[in-house]
């Protein structure tokens, strides 16, 4: 349930460490550190800003397999885990200023082989904890050559000190049955993580 009164919400526009996990992560604990100290409860954060949004997949045609296994093979060894070390180290930056944050991410499936990533955005609650993730259902049309998809068993709404965050990433927003179940859960703020700049 919500409490009364305003707060203050960051919407992080900012660009990674592009593949380079750590500085990424160490940029990410940065901005957490900055928009708390300025009073924010909520940080939001870009589309797989961990370590950077694979832009190729809009650039190299899926024939030339050579050049997307090196840029797959380097996107994976900068992707996370969820728990994690990064998350860890999010939480921690996270809980100084008793921020929560909802941020972009690629992830493994540790749950399984290992080898497959996903779209994911990951929340991470005021007190440091992860509060949980969504792997985004479809990823649009080049994506699907870099992410699995998720299965939508994720789809959460969190109860937080100043209401109810959910969110979807990109173009889920356009799935109606996804918004309407945020809804349906009483969804009262959403987070709308996105790569996109077009005017949609």
């Amino acid at each position: 349930m919500a409490t009364s009164g305003s707060f203050k919400i960051a919407v992080v526009q900012a660009c990674p460490e592009f593949l380079d996990l750590n500085a990424s992560v160490e940029k990410a604990c940065g901005l957490i550190r900055e928009v708390g100290r300025q009073g924010a409860r909520l940080a939001v954060f870009p589309e797989a800003f961990l370590p950077g949004y694979p832009v190729w997949v809009w650039f190299i045609p899926a024939g030339h397999t050579h050049p997307l296994r090196e840029v797959y093979a380097e996107l994976h060894a900068n992707s996370i885990s969820i728990p994690g070390e990064e998350t860890v180290r999010l939480g921690e930056a996270a809980a100084e200023f008793g921020v929560t944050v909802a941020i972009g991410v690629n992830e493994k499936n540790s749950e399984g082989s290992g080898s497959s990533l996903y779209n994911t955005l990951l929340y991470i609650g005021p007190d440091g904890s992860v509060l949980g993730r969504h792997r985004k259902l479809i990823p649009t049309g080049g994506e699907r050559l870099v992410w699995a998809q998720g299965d939508g068993s994720d789809l959460e709404v969190y109860s937080l000190p100043f209401g109810k965050l959910g969110g979807l990433i990109c173009w889920e927003n356009y799935m109606p049955l996804a918004r309407y179940a945020l809804s349906a859960w009483g969804e009262q703020i959403h987070a709308a993580p996105t790569w996109d700049r077009g005017e949609p």
